[in-house]
């Protein structure tokens, strides 16, 4: 089963582009076979089973820099595409209070069927933009979208953006910090409101594995959580990342 991936073409330059977007959490879909995995359909709008806004944050940011984009299509109550494959989080059987029935007698035969049929694709799709990059002589440079919930167990996140970051590779994170930091009115988290330290994880397997400029982005969802909203940060984002990436030395960690 091929993973599709969302490209921006439309401006031609896609095929040049060193930047691969991506979003692990883009969908609250799930494939038939699974039904609704015995939740009913208010689950399906909330965090759990996707990062409200990131895909439309994710699909605006690659139609700007005319790079492609690997969305996930399938929510992360079937598996979770941010986890390495070896996670005991992989198939979640509670989620922020939320039993999923359709998880909770998934056993080790069944996380395998998922993760050949849904989660490796998605790695793959991932695995053949980077080497298409690499295959133009130029070195990809990965930019993963997520969002987060203002609201966590009654405490009201502060963070309006958090820029995570693993401290094997912390190049295009560091810039972003502190441009992000200058910027009025804005809070921003410095691995927060997570760690970008989680082994296995997208950006551990595809960039800090070897060795290529990586950064995290988290938004608050109230700020993304419709497409005028979403196509605002990423005009706003546009501009950042792209001084981020002028400073790059993109060889300096390169392991090949």
């Amino acid at each position: 089963m091929k993973q599709a991936a969302y490209r921006s073409l439309e401006k031609g330059s896609a095929q040049e582009s060193s930047l691969i977007f991506v979003c692990d959490h883009a969908s609250n879909t799930l494939p038939s076979a699974y039904g609704s995995l015995g939740l009913g359909p208010d689950a399906f709008e909330r965090h759990i089973a996707y990062d409200i806004g990131a895909a439309d944050v994710t699909r605006a940011l690659a139609d700007v820099f005319g790079a492609p984009a690997i969305l996930g299509p399938h929510s992360r109550l079937l598996i979770d595409l941010n986890r390495g494959p070896d996670d005991p989080t992989l198939v979640m059987k509670l989620s922020d209070g939320a039993i999923i029935p359709g998880n909770a007698t998934a056993d080790a035969a069944e996380i395998v069927k998922r993760s050949n049929h849904y989660y490796r694709p998605y790695h793959d799709s991932i695995e053949a933009e980077v080497e298409r990059v690499r295959g133009s002589g130029k070195v990809p440079v990965l930019i993963s979208i997520h969002s987060f919930t203002p609201e966590w167990r009654g405490w009201k996140r502060p963070w309006h953006v958090g820029i995570l970051w693993s401290d094997k590779d912390p190049r295009l994170a560091q810039f972003m910090l502190e441009r992000l930091g200058r910027e009025s009115g804005l809070t921003v988290g410095d691995n927060q409101p997570y760690s970008g330290e989680l082994d296995g994880d997208c950006m551990d397997q595809h960039a800090v594995a070897h060795g290529f400029a990586h950064v995290l982005i988290e938004l608050r969802q109230d700020l993304v959580d419709n497409s005028a909203k979403a196509q605002q940060w990423a005009a706003r984002l546009a501009p950042i990342l792209q001084e981020a990436l002028a400073t790059l030395d993109l060889r300096a960690l390169l392991k090949g």
